[in-house]
């Protein structure tokens, strides 16, 4: 090899040492993120209307079963105070299962190594998957939004303080999704973890009751539940009334959403059952 050729490949592995370890990949990140989006608008019957119509059914369900008799809670009527915890427990369910799935889906298929071998750090490959999750989950949330102020009048009542916990919400299971996705090397494995882990932390947490009709046992399990004041804030940002102070919610939750995306880095960053 001549002495230029030579000093190109240098200056090029130099580049790509720097690219991938210093400054941020813009392309591979944006190209990660536009996989991970098109994945689930390919199929939107599946990722977005499927979840629109669950979300009508439940509340249609509890209406016909207990709406009538259940008179108000917290000062307002009984569908206007599920709404939102209807909105929050679909839109976590569905940011959990697009980076969930994404992850043993390619690990099962054998091309997990498609998005491990091009030089993208364990920050941008996270970054990449969490738009994704997102995405998904904004788009879900707005989709409900749309139909509560079609057909129960909702009007969000602090609209930007319930965006951002939408977006917590997507942020926190996202990054529990992935986390599950490295650990599950099988599609049983992650069903498990989804029927008693993320069923029970989005049931258990205030979606259709007041924490503070619990008994006290309860009522204090519920606190540490961080699903619970995603719940309780997007409740804030909808009809704006609350168990809890939405502000001190979104701090728990914000520091919630943190220790589990970094638990998600340093996963992705180590390779942890992900290379052989």
């Amino acid at each position: 090899m001549s002495e230029q050729g030579a000093n190109s490949q240098m200056g090029y592995q130099n580049a790509l040492g720097e690219r991938r370890f210093g400054r941020v990949n813009w392309l591979g990140l944006q190209t990660l993120a536009q996989r991970e989006i098109t994945r689930f608008l390919v199929v939107w019957t599946q990722t977005l209307l499927a979840p629109l119509v669950t979300a009508a059914l439940f509340l249609l369900i509890f209406n016909l079963a207990i709406g009538p008799k259940r008179g108000d809670v917290m000062g307002v009527p009984f569908l206007h105070f599920l709404a939102p915890g209807i909105m929050m427990m679909t839109v976590i369910q569905n940011a959990f299962a697009n980076t969930s799935s994404s992850l043993v889906i390619s690990k099962v298929q054998g091309n997990i190594v498609d998005t491990l071998m091009p030089p993208l750090s364990g920050l941008e490959i996270l970054l990449g998957y969490l738009a994704g999750a997102v995405v998904r989950g904004t788009m879900v949330a707005c989709g409900i939004a749309v139909g509560l102020a079609v057909v129960l009048q909702i009007v969000p009542a602090h609209p930007l303080i319930a965006l951002v916990f939408i977006v917590l919400g997507a942020l926190f299971l996202g990054g529990l999704g992935i986390v599950a996705g490295i650990f599950a090397n099988k599609f049983d494995q992650m069903a498990a973890i989804t029927n008693f882990i993320v069923t029970p932390l989005a049931f258990l947490s205030g979606t259709f009751y007041s924490i503070n009709a619990l008994p006290p046992v309860l009522h204090a399990l519920a606190q540490v539940n961080p699903v619970f004041y995603l719940i309780d804030g997007l409740r804030f940002g909808m009809i704006g009334t609350s168990d809890g102070a939405p502000f001190v919610g979104m701090a728990i939750c914000a520091g919630a959403s943190f220790a589990i995306c970094l638990l998600a880095w340093a996963m992705l960053r180590g390779g942890y059952r992900l290379k052989a």
